[in-house]
Parts: C-alpha cells; sequence; structure tokens
C-alpha cells in the first residue's frame, strides 16, 4: 500500500456514538457539538466521485508458462502469466474525480510502474485512465478519463483550517471491497513521518487499509481534506494511525501536474540547523527559535541574496521559522521565480534580505552527524585543542582549505560536553576568527567576563560522507 517500508495502510473501526452536549471544564461548561445522526447523506452525496483503481504491470516471467493444450494449462491464469510467457501483477487503490472533465487524484505509489489503468466509478462504469503526471516526493498522481457526460466531482478544502477534533469520513477500496465508508475524526496536523523534505499530514482514527490509498478523507462539508496514504502498523493491523497528505499540498502538486506534468520545486540553497534559546541567546536576538545557514550551495538563490553561513533566519515573508522542517516546508510552498524576504540576524544586528528562488534541479542532503567522543581533558571548554599541523590533516582527513583548531578530545564534565566533537575544526569564537590554540583560549577566556551570554563557536565538522558543512553551537559559561 505504501511506499513506507515499516508503514501499512489500515483499517480502524470507530463507532459513531451520541456524545454530550456538555463537557465540564473546572472554570466553566464548554458546549459541544453534537455528534452527526447519521453520515447516510453525505455518503451519499460524495460515493459518486470517488472511484476504485487497478493496474495491471506486464513483466517477463521467471517460470516457464505451460503450453497450449497441456493438462497444467489452465495453471498459466492462475500464476498470472500468459502464453507468451509474461506475468501480470495488478494494484488495487482508490482515487477521487476533481473536475467534470475527468481528472483524478490518487497516490502515485498505486499507480506506479503500471502499464494499463482502469478507474471503476460507484455505479459499476469502468473507464480506462491515462497518467498525467506523477510526483513521488509527495506521492500524488493525477489521472484522466474520457466521459461522454460530464463526471461528479468533489472539491478540495482549505486544510489549514483544519482541526484536531473533527470529524471526517473516509471513502475507498479497502482490500477490495470497494465503495467503502468509514468514519473518526482529525486525530493531529503537521505530522512528520520522515518520508519527503516538507512532510505535514493529517493524522485520523477513520477506517484505513490496503486499497484506500489515494482515496480521499472528507470534512462535513463534503470537501476533500486529504488524501489517504499510509498508517503506522507494528502487526499490519489497525492501530488507529492512519494519515493523509492534506487537500493544500493536492491542490498546488494537482495543478502543476495537470499543466506542466511535473512538478516544479522552488530552491533556495541552503543547508541550516535549528537555533534554540541559547543560540538565539548567543546571537542576541529576539524571539526564542529560528534557523541558522550553515552551508551555501554555489549559484544558489542563498549565494546571489549574498547570504552567509553563520547568519540566523527568523522569518521567511514575516512568518516565524522555528525549524529546519518548518524552513523547508514554507519555502516548498513558495513559487519558482518568486522573490521571498528573509529577516536575519548577521554580527548582532536585524536586517532583511531579499531572495529569488530558483528550481531545484537535484536533491541536496543534508551533512550526517557524527556521534560524540567522550575523552577526557581540562581547559574552559573542557575540549583538548590542537593547532592543524600535516599530521593532524592526515589523521582528520582536514582539508586544505580549512584553517583554526582541531578539537582531539572532550570531557564529559567540561562546558563543552555534548557541543563540541573530536574532530570539530573551531574556525570562530564569537564571531571572531580563531588562528591557534592560544587565539582560541583567550578568546574564550574574554567571553568569561559576561557570564550571563553564552559562548558562540563555530566549527566545522565532518560527515559521514566525507564533506565538511558548517555547524553552529552555544556554550554556556554558568557551568
Amino acid at each position: 500500500m505504501s511506499r513506507f517500508a515499516a508503514l501499512a495502510l489500515i483499517v480502524f473501526a470507530l463507532p459513531v456514538t451520541g456524545l454530550s452536549t456538555l463537557v465540564e471544564s473546572s472554570a466553566q461548561a464548554v458546549p459541544v457539538k453534537e455528534t452527526p445522526a447519521s453520515f447516510r447523506q453525505l455518503a451519499k452525496r460524495l460515493m459518486p466521485a470517488v472511484v476504485n483503481i487497478s493496474t495491471e504491470t506486464v513483466i517477463a516471467s521467471a517460470m516457464p508458462t505451460f503450453p497450449e493444450g497441456s493438462p497444467a494449462e489452465r495453471f498459466n491464469e492462475y500464476f498470472g502469466r500468459d502464453n507468451d510467457g509474461f506475468q501480470r501483477q495488478g494494484s488495487l487503490g482508490s482515487g477521487f474525480v476533481i473536475s467534470a472533465d475527468g481528472y483524478i487524484v490518487t497516490n502515485n505509489h498505486v499507480i506506479d510502474k503500471a502499464d494499463t489503468i482502469l478507474v471503476t466509478f460507484s455505479d459499476g462504469r469502468e473507464m480506462q485512465a491515462k497518467l498525467v503526471g506523477r510526483d513521488r516526493d509527495s506521492d500524488l498522481a493525477v489521472l484522466k478519463v474520457t466521459s461522454k457526460t460530464p463526471l461528479a466531482f468533489v472539491p478540495l478544502a482549505d486544510s489549514d483550517k483544519a482541526e484536531v477534533g473533527e470529524w471526517v469520513i473516509a471513502i475507498g477500496n479497502p482490500l477490495g471491497f470497494g465503495g467503502s465508508v468509514s468514519a473518526g475524526i482529525i486525530s493531529a496536523t503537521g505530522r512528520d513521518l520522515n518520508s519527503g523534505r516538507a512532510d505535514n499530514y493529517i493524522q485520523t482514527d477513520a477506517a484505513i487499509n490496503q486499497g484506500n490509498s489515494g482515496g480521499p478523507l472528507f470534512n462535513l462539508a463534503g470537501e476533500v481534506v486529504g488524501v489517504n496514504t499510509a498508517i503506522i502498523s507494528q502487526s499490519g493491523g489497525s492501530i488507529g494511525l492512519g494519515f493523509s497528505v492534506p487537500s493544500n499540498t493536492v491542490k498546488r502538486i494537482s495543478q502543476q501536474l495537470i499543466k506542466e506534468g511535473r512538478v516544479r520545486r522552488p530552491w533556495l540553497g541552503v543547508n541550516v540547523q535549528d537555533a534554540d534559546a541559547a543560540l538565539i541567546k548567543a546571537y542576541r536576538a529576539k524571539g526564542v527559535s529560528g534557523v541558522i545557514i550553515t552551508r551555501i550551495s554555489d549559484g544558489s538563490p542563498a549565494a546571489k541574496a549574498k547570504l552567509e553561513v553563520g547568519d540566523l533566519i527568523l522569518t521567511i515573508d514575516g512568518k516565524s521559522v522555528g525549524s529546519v522542517r518548518e524552513l523547508t516546508r514554507t519555502v516548498s510552498e513558495k513559487a519558482v521565480g518568486k522573490a521571498i524576504s528573509l529577516s536575519i540576524v548577521r554580527d548582532g544586528r536585524t536586517r532583511d534580505v531579499s531572495v529569488t528562488l530558483a528550481e531545484l534541479k537535484d536533491d541536496d542532503a543534508d551533512a550526517a552527524k557524527v556521534a560524540p567522543d567522550n575523552a577526557a581533558s581540562s581547559n574552559d571548554l573542557g575540549a583538548e585543542l590542537s593547532p592543524i599541523d600535516d599530521d593532524m590533516r592526515r589523521r582528520y582527513s582536514i582539508t586544505k582549505d580549512i584553517s583554526g583548531v582541531v578539537v582531539t578530545s572532550v570531557s564529559p564534565r567540561g562546558r563543552a560536553y555534548n557541543k563540541l566533537r573530536r574532530a570539530d575544526v573551531i574556525v570562530e569564537v564569537n564571531f571572531q576568527s580563531v588562528s591557534s590554540v592560544t587565539d582560541t583560549l583567550a578568546k574564550v577566556k574574554a567571553a568569561l567576563a559576561n557570564p550571563s551570554q553564552p559562548i558562540l563557536i563555530r566549527v566545522k565538522r565532518r560527515g559521514e560522507t566525507g564533506a565538511w558543512f558548517d555547524q553552529f553551537v552555544s556554550i554556556e559559561i554558568q557551568k
């Protein structure tokens, strides 16, 4: 069902029962809407726009085909082989019509590698569908069927307005049982399954199972609030954790697929790290969160806008950026070629920078983190430092363009524990470049004169791929 190895779509039967009209509160009673008496009329209205999708993929069979006239010939069909020695593989899923002229949305993994796609409507009509476009990152695809008469279709909701606790219903093709309806609530929004650059799933306990993939999750207004895509399950059975792609993402992706047959993704061209309250304080910035630029790609929009490694990004177009994931999601929702405004902090001063986003051509994987080494040493940092000579360059594979001092061990009792790591190269202390161990310790000692302000250290860190990247760490003085 899903492209995630650890995920499977499953069904969770949620009984529809009455709720009391009041919920007790320690302050005062809060009125609550009545449970719908029935989903009958809503389901009847929406069912014609929901379709079952079956696909067939023809591959060369690894098994011999039983010859025509052989007593075992009937087993060719049983094993999915034809007389030409090819094997047929099929899959089942769901989808829904979004326009009267026959555009249909489903999951990419439902139709992936399919040679033929058959769409079946609730009234039994069958139509061959052609693939308009697919997007693996969001796991969405758009199909097109041709009908002599306008088709029933359903509108897309504004998923940003979806709230936890709202009633939703799912209609689809679970386990091949076409036209199945289930009900539940929105359990959570903004879920991250680590499946893509900008995960933002709606979580629901409505019944979802194999075959529901690509089917719609409706609100009580009859609008599609999400596309059912995956669940988490330890056993393959339902535990009530279903996930849907939000309708606003569906709207953006499907429009691009219909218009261009592909998705154009915006590119800023930076690697960033989360900035916690301590780092924000070290930057002398206002607020409690942001992201720090640790790497800028050559020729990227960020480079052209004169952004620098070490810049602290606080907002994009006035919207706060609280994490790496939030920045990625916010940028992904912008248009290629659009100028965005970043509020950044550099050298303790806030400034606005305009960046025109380009199109993402290749994935730019984040550098992997290196595990810490709990070695012992003692000084104001609690880290053993060494000048970078030829021996150190060979030992830690430090490239010639990197200068500073290398960390050779970190004391578990020192200030730098869980901050600095063995093989880190310190290049700046409080925005001042360092060239020797003495210089580094002198700048650290000077920083100790202001115990209320953490020390901000910029290091070069080597990832598992061998690439060096910038990392910023804040070290509290009062320890």
